[in-house]
Protein backbone atom coordinates (compact mmCIF):
# COMPACT_ATOMS: atom_id res chain seq x y z
CA UNK A 1 0.00 0.00 0.00
CA UNK A 2 1.52 3.54 -1.37
CA UNK A 3 1.61 5.83 1.48
CA UNK A 4 1.19 9.40 0.95
CA UNK A 5 1.85 12.63 3.17
CA UNK A 6 -0.74 15.48 2.67
CA UNK A 7 0.76 18.73 4.38
CA UNK A 8 -1.93 21.45 5.09
CA UNK A 9 -3.60 23.76 7.72
CA UNK A 10 -6.97 23.10 5.98
CA UNK A 11 -8.13 20.60 7.93
CA UNK A 12 -11.46 20.26 5.72
CA UNK A 13 -9.39 19.74 2.58
CA UNK A 14 -6.76 17.59 4.41
CA UNK A 15 -9.75 15.43 5.75
CA UNK A 16 -11.56 15.35 2.41
CA UNK A 17 -8.27 14.37 0.59
CA UNK A 18 -7.29 11.51 3.22
CA UNK A 19 -10.58 10.15 2.76
CA UNK A 20 -10.60 10.02 -0.77
CA UNK A 21 -7.03 8.53 -1.22
CA UNK A 22 -7.92 6.12 1.40
CA UNK A 23 -11.28 4.58 -0.60
CA UNK A 24 -8.17 4.12 -3.42
CA UNK A 25 -6.53 2.46 -1.30
CA UNK A 26 -3.62 4.48 0.16
CA UNK A 27 -2.05 4.73 3.02
CA UNK A 28 -2.73 8.52 4.18
CA UNK A 29 -0.29 10.60 6.85
CA UNK A 30 -1.26 14.16 7.82
CA UNK A 31 0.21 17.34 9.27
CA UNK A 32 -0.61 20.93 9.27
CA UNK A 33 2.66 22.52 8.83
CA UNK A 34 6.06 22.01 7.38
CA UNK A 35 7.34 21.74 10.66
CA UNK A 36 5.06 19.01 11.35
CA UNK A 37 5.35 17.03 7.80
CA UNK A 38 9.49 17.20 7.89
CA UNK A 39 8.78 15.09 11.84
CA UNK A 40 6.65 12.39 10.06
CA UNK A 41 8.46 12.22 7.14
CA UNK A 42 11.76 11.16 8.98
CA UNK A 43 9.64 8.86 11.05
CA UNK A 44 7.79 6.98 8.27
CA UNK A 45 9.11 7.99 4.45
CA UNK A 46 6.05 8.42 2.32
CA UNK A 47 6.04 7.38 -1.21
CA UNK A 48 4.72 10.48 -2.30
CA UNK A 49 4.08 14.67 -0.42
CA UNK A 50 1.37 16.49 -1.27
CA UNK A 51 1.60 20.41 0.17
CA UNK A 52 0.28 23.28 0.39
CA UNK A 53 2.26 26.52 -0.02
CA UNK A 54 0.83 29.18 2.46
CA UNK A 55 0.93 27.94 6.18
CA UNK A 56 1.68 28.53 9.67
CA UNK A 57 5.17 27.94 11.19
CA UNK A 58 6.54 26.79 8.01
CA UNK A 59 5.95 27.36 4.48
CA UNK A 60 5.78 24.72 1.52
CA UNK A 61 8.09 26.04 -0.07
CA UNK A 62 10.18 26.02 3.02
CA UNK A 63 8.98 22.81 4.06
CA UNK A 64 10.39 21.25 -0.07
CA UNK A 65 13.82 23.05 -0.03
CA UNK A 66 14.69 21.46 3.52
CA UNK A 67 13.36 18.14 2.46
CA UNK A 68 15.14 17.77 -0.62
CA UNK A 69 18.34 18.86 1.10
CA UNK A 70 18.14 15.44 3.50
CA UNK A 71 19.22 12.06 2.32
CA UNK A 72 15.85 10.07 1.98
CA UNK A 73 13.74 13.48 0.18
CA UNK A 74 15.64 13.94 -2.55
CA UNK A 75 13.94 11.46 -4.42
CA UNK A 76 10.48 11.11 -3.38
CA UNK A 77 7.92 12.70 -5.42
CA UNK A 78 6.52 15.77 -4.57
CA UNK A 79 3.57 17.81 -5.61
CA UNK A 80 1.99 21.37 -4.40
CA UNK A 81 -0.79 22.40 -3.61
CA UNK A 82 -2.34 26.22 -4.26
CA UNK A 83 -4.33 29.25 -4.99
CA UNK A 84 -1.32 30.69 -6.28
CA UNK A 85 -2.12 30.19 -9.91
CA UNK A 86 0.48 32.92 -11.35
CA UNK A 87 3.24 31.36 -13.57
CA UNK A 88 5.84 32.95 -11.08
CA UNK A 89 4.30 31.05 -8.44
CA UNK A 90 4.24 28.33 -10.37
CA UNK A 91 7.72 28.27 -11.16
CA UNK A 92 9.09 28.75 -7.79
CA UNK A 93 7.59 26.02 -6.66
CA UNK A 94 9.30 23.70 -9.14
CA UNK A 95 12.34 26.06 -8.80
CA UNK A 96 12.33 24.62 -4.59
CA UNK A 97 12.52 21.01 -5.80
CA UNK A 98 8.76 20.44 -6.29
CA UNK A 99 7.55 17.55 -9.31
CA UNK A 100 3.93 18.95 -9.97
CA UNK A 101 2.00 21.64 -8.90
CA UNK A 102 -1.79 21.79 -8.74
CA UNK A 103 -3.83 25.13 -8.27
CA UNK A 104 -6.81 24.95 -5.87
CA UNK A 105 -9.44 24.24 -6.54
CA UNK A 106 -8.87 20.63 -8.37
CA UNK A 107 -11.19 18.10 -8.80
CA UNK A 108 -9.55 14.96 -6.41
CA UNK A 109 -9.19 12.82 -9.79
CA UNK A 110 -6.91 14.70 -11.07
CA UNK A 111 -4.70 14.65 -8.19
CA UNK A 112 -4.67 10.76 -8.02
CA UNK A 113 -3.51 11.09 -11.66
CA UNK A 114 -0.60 13.20 -11.12
CA UNK A 115 -0.12 10.86 -7.58
CA UNK A 116 -0.03 7.98 -9.99
CA UNK A 117 2.20 8.81 -12.71
CA UNK A 118 4.68 10.60 -10.29
CA UNK A 119 4.91 7.00 -8.58
CA UNK A 120 5.10 5.35 -11.76
CA UNK A 121 7.70 8.11 -12.89
CA UNK A 122 9.64 6.86 -9.74
CA UNK A 123 9.52 2.86 -10.08
CA UNK A 124 10.59 3.32 -13.53
CA UNK A 125 13.81 5.42 -12.41
CA UNK A 126 14.09 3.32 -9.37
CA UNK A 127 14.03 0.61 -11.84
CA UNK A 128 16.30 2.06 -14.36
CA UNK A 129 19.20 2.52 -11.20
CA UNK A 130 18.53 -1.08 -10.29
CA UNK A 131 19.76 -2.02 -13.89
CA UNK A 132 22.49 0.05 -14.16
CA UNK A 133 23.66 -1.49 -10.96
CA UNK A 134 23.24 -5.01 -11.41
CA UNK A 135 24.96 -4.58 -15.03
CA UNK A 136 28.04 -2.65 -12.95
CA UNK A 137 28.14 -5.42 -10.67
CA UNK A 138 27.98 -8.08 -13.87
CA UNK A 139 30.61 -6.41 -15.82
CA UNK A 140 32.78 -6.59 -13.07
CA UNK A 141 32.26 -10.13 -12.00
CA UNK A 142 33.02 -11.12 -15.58
CA UNK A 143 36.09 -10.23 -15.20
CA UNK A 144 38.58 -13.00 -14.64
CA UNK A 145 39.70 -13.07 -10.97
CA UNK A 146 43.51 -13.10 -10.19
CA UNK A 147 44.79 -15.74 -8.10
CA UNK A 148 44.19 -16.31 -5.33
CA UNK A 149 40.59 -14.87 -5.47
CA UNK A 150 37.78 -16.82 -5.28
CA UNK A 151 34.95 -16.32 -6.90
CA UNK A 152 31.79 -14.73 -5.34
CA UNK A 153 29.55 -17.69 -3.77
CA UNK A 154 25.53 -18.19 -5.38
CA UNK A 155 23.46 -15.78 -2.75
CA UNK A 156 21.77 -18.35 -0.23
CA UNK A 157 18.23 -19.65 -0.45
CA UNK A 158 15.72 -17.17 1.01
CA UNK A 159 13.39 -18.32 3.83
CA UNK A 160 10.44 -17.40 1.80
CA UNK A 161 7.58 -19.33 0.86
CA UNK A 162 6.99 -20.33 -3.12
CA UNK A 163 4.08 -17.55 -2.72
CA UNK A 164 6.45 -14.94 -1.28
CA UNK A 165 9.52 -15.58 -3.38
CA UNK A 166 7.59 -14.73 -6.73
CA UNK A 167 6.36 -11.16 -5.01
CA UNK A 168 10.25 -10.58 -4.10
CA UNK A 169 11.66 -11.51 -7.57
CA UNK A 170 8.59 -8.97 -8.92
CA UNK A 171 9.52 -6.12 -5.98
CA UNK A 172 13.13 -6.15 -6.41
CA UNK A 173 12.49 -5.33 -10.26
CA UNK A 174 10.64 -1.77 -9.33
CA UNK A 175 6.91 -3.13 -9.93
CA UNK A 176 4.23 -1.67 -7.47
CA UNK A 177 1.81 -4.29 -5.75
CA UNK A 178 -1.03 -3.51 -8.85
CA UNK A 179 1.40 -4.55 -11.16
CA UNK A 180 2.86 -7.46 -9.48
CA UNK A 181 -0.86 -8.24 -9.04
CA UNK A 182 -1.66 -8.23 -12.41
CA UNK A 183 1.01 -10.31 -13.54
CA UNK A 184 0.61 -12.96 -10.39
CA UNK A 185 -3.14 -13.33 -10.92
CA UNK A 186 -3.92 -11.91 -7.22
CA UNK A 187 -4.75 -8.70 -5.32
CA UNK A 188 -3.07 -6.06 -4.42
CA UNK A 189 -4.08 -6.44 -0.85
CA UNK A 190 -2.49 -10.09 -1.27
CA UNK A 191 0.83 -8.77 -2.50
CA UNK A 192 1.31 -6.34 0.30
CA UNK A 193 0.46 -9.34 2.96
CA UNK A 194 3.54 -11.34 0.81
CA UNK A 195 5.66 -8.08 1.07
CA UNK A 196 4.98 -6.78 4.84
CA UNK A 197 5.99 -10.95 5.45
CA UNK A 198 8.86 -10.57 3.54
CA UNK A 199 9.86 -7.52 5.07
CA UNK A 200 9.53 -9.12 8.52
CA UNK A 201 11.03 -12.19 7.82
CA UNK A 202 14.25 -10.22 6.00
CA UNK A 203 14.48 -8.09 9.23
CA UNK A 204 13.99 -4.72 6.36
CA UNK A 205 11.84 -1.69 6.84
CA UNK A 206 10.65 -1.28 3.17
CA UNK A 207 10.80 -1.72 -0.77
CA UNK A 208 14.06 0.64 -0.71
CA UNK A 209 16.07 -1.77 1.55
CA UNK A 210 14.89 -5.34 0.43
CA UNK A 211 15.79 -3.68 -3.39
CA UNK A 212 19.34 -2.84 -1.41
CA UNK A 213 19.62 -6.21 -0.06
CA UNK A 214 18.89 -8.11 -3.48
CA UNK A 215 21.64 -5.91 -5.21
CA UNK A 216 23.74 -6.41 -2.15
CA UNK A 217 23.52 -10.07 -2.11
CA UNK A 218 23.62 -10.94 -5.87
CA UNK A 219 19.84 -11.86 -6.09
CA UNK A 220 19.22 -11.51 -9.73
CA UNK A 221 15.22 -11.62 -11.42
CA UNK A 222 14.82 -15.03 -12.53
CA UNK A 223 14.94 -13.50 -16.57
CA UNK A 224 18.32 -12.02 -15.88
CA UNK A 225 19.67 -14.88 -14.61
CA UNK A 226 18.68 -16.79 -17.77
CA UNK A 227 19.74 -14.23 -20.25
CA UNK A 228 23.22 -14.03 -18.77
CA UNK A 229 23.56 -17.86 -18.53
Amino acid sequence: MKKVLIVDDDITLRTALTRYLQNRGYSVQEATSGVEGLNLFEQNPPDVVVSDVLMPEMDGLEFCRRLRATRSGQLVPFIFLSTRKDVDDRVQGHQMGADDYLVKPFDPKELVAKIEAQLERSRRIHAEIIRLMQQSHFANSATPPTPPEVPPSPPQPLPLTPAEEKVFWEVIQGFTNKQIGDRLFVSPRTVQTHLSNILSKLHLESRSQLIRYAFERGYRPPAEKSEAD
